[in-house]
């Protein structure tokens, strides 16, 4: 079912003029190459219909071992659903399969023979050309047969795909997402995993599920404003959730020390929590990003107080060139992968020595939403309980994602050629925030609206001064930010209320404010909707 090698790279010494990216001196060899070697020493990856595996199996030696500790274990912050959970029986007699001459009456894989696909076929762009106009006209066209590993010498195909497989997902993608691990995050204790997952709600969803117990009175921090989806997902498990104050960098690290340090379970109605749910970079709704120092400031805090960190990370890759100002000369973008990467704000799976982070990873943001593939990164311990969820729960994601997502990103682009589309991707977002901050510059008061331009992500968080409206004493925020929403409506534009996305909703709002995109409007539109927006706030404070 499953072979490969663990034979690793011996170092060797390369020219300067030879190193190609993301160059380690510790290796001799840059990261993205190690692994072409390693792979080619391995020999083929053989991973047929359901066949188990984990990181351990695709890990270079400077992730293995090489000194470093193992994870913190984290037993008495799990729930007693996710402690009680047992291995999927089927699942678990799934590995038998791989013995040779094997004929299997056991299990309820469906024959490869009645799949009703024999091919398929799509066309990607091909690096550095990634636009429209590029692919339509160089873009490479990719074929998948049905049978590709028995009768073209293929790893991956649709009879493998397209059947039942384990809850991690397939061998061929975890192996491309552990080496992407190894190249951009660096986790820096030994005993680290990845799984794969249907997207990162999913994987909040079963997470919450892991950590949180209604009996004993858990609970979640978060920012105090948090992605609405996230709340709605936590609130039905019975379980409070808390917001930590926050300013242009999210949370603020004095704060959640102050609010844990002074917890009191009885006026609370939850004992003192041990989960904080944050999203570092890009934030949504309020667009903010945790700089490198705020990331380490918060991790202490965390392991201060024992909490352990779910750090999802959907716009980590959409961190933007800094914003000079309109008309002002561009700071210049990375020019090869090794400074893309080195641009990149540490994650806090970077950070983590304890093993206290389960880092959420989706392809939603950066690629396609459709696909709803993501992964997760964890001490061994967690990935385990999470695999033990998934099996009884998701099954693992679609057969078609990984597989279209296998021969775009391994077999198409490479680590190499991701990467390149992730450096593409930065400019694109550049070009659109750019455009909003423009149209706002040009619309909105600024007197009563202000704003800061987003490093990361897609949305800008715009602060409405509502101690300036003629009716501010007797009216509530709320009801000035409806009356706001509805003018907007009405002359044809729709911005996100911050009411939506308070955490505590029990509570007043700390001010008014509104969440705009500019993930996909055209900045012919953006500007319109922005006059709009502009228009419906003057007309609330009398100023039209």
């Amino acid at each position: 079912m499953l072979h490969t090698t663990s034979r690793l790279l011996e170092s060797t010494e390369v020219s300067p003029a030879a190193r190609p990216a993301h160059f380690d001196k510790s290796q001799g060899v840059t990261a993205i190459e190690e692994i072409k070697a390693r792979r080619a020493k391995a020999g083929k990856l053989v991973a047929g219909v359901a066949a188990a595996s984990d990181s351990d199996m695709f890990k270079g030696s400077t992730f293995k071992t090489a000194g470093k500790p193992n994870a913190k274990q984290w037993d008495s912050h799990l729930s007693y659903e996710s402690r009680v959970r047992e291995p999927c029986t089927l699942k678990q007699a799934a590995r038998h399969m791989k013995k040779p001459g094997l004929i299997s009456l056991g299990g309820g894989l469906p024959s490869s023979e009645v799949f009703p696909f024999a091919e398929l076929e799509f066309k990607v762009p091909v690096s550095p050309n990634f636009s429209e106009k590029e692919t339509a006209e160089s873009g490479q066209t990719v074929k998948i047969g049905k049978y590709d590993v028995r009768d073209r010498d293929g790893t991956y195909d649709l009879s493998i795909a397209l059947n039942y497989g384990q809850a991690t997902g397939s061998p061929q993608m975890i192996r491309y997402l552990t080496e992407h691990t190894e190249i951009v995050y660096k986790p820096p204790y030994a005993d680290w995993q990845v799984c794969q997952t249907i997207g990162s709600t999913g994987a909040l969803e079963e997470a919450l599920r892991m950590f949180c117990d209604k009996d004993r009175g858990d609970s979640v921090l978060t920012e105090a404003f948090s992605f609405s989806t996230a709340l709605e997902t936590i609130t039905p498990l019975g379980v409070k959730t808390f917001g930590v104050e926050i300013d242009d960098q999210g949370l603020i690290p004095e704060a959640m020390d102050e609010l844990l340090t002074n917890w009191d379970a009885d006026a609370r109605g939850a004992r003192k929590p041990h989960l904080l749910y944050t999203v570092p970079s890009g934030q949504n709704p309020t667009g903010a990003t945790q700089g490198t120092e705020r990331r380490k400031a918060l991790y202490r805090a965390a392991q201060k107080h024992d909490l352990y960190i779910i750090e999802d990370e959907p716009y980590y890759f959409l961190q933007m060139q800094p914003y000079t100002g309109r008309n002002q000369p561009d700071v210049p973008a990375p020019k090869t992968v090794d400074n893309f990467v080195d641009s990149l704000i540490p994650s806090y799976l970077s950070l983590d020595v304890d093993g206290r982070v389960m880092r959420m990873d989706s392809f939603s943001k950066v690629l396609v939403p459709g696909s709803r593939l993501g992964w997760i990164t964890a001490s061994a311990q967690i990935i385990e309980r999470y695999v033990r969820h998934a099996e009884v729960a998701s099954q693992g994601p679609s057969g078609f994602s990984q597989l279209i997502l296998y021969k775009l990103l391994d077999e198409t682009w490479g680590h190499e050629g991701y990467l390149r589309w992730l450096m593409n991707l930065r400019l694109e977002y550049t070009k659109k925030r750019d455009a909003l901050l423009s149209a706002c510059e040009d619309h909105l008061p600024r007197d009563l609206v202000t704003w800061k331009p987003p490093a990361a992500g897609m949305f800008m968080w715009l602060y409405v001064d509502h101690t300036q409206h003629p009716h501010a004493a007797e009216r509530s925020i709320v009801d000035i930010e409806e009356e706001i929403f509805n003018s907007c409506i009405e002359s044809g534009v729709l911005v996100a209320r911050g009411s939506w996305f308070l955490t505590e909703k029990d509570k007043a709002p700390p001010g008014l404010f509104f969440r705009a995109t500019y993930a996909s409007a055209t900045p012919e539109n953006m500007n319109e909707a922005i006059k709009r927006f502009g228009n419906a706030v003057r007309e609330s404070f009398g100023r039209k």
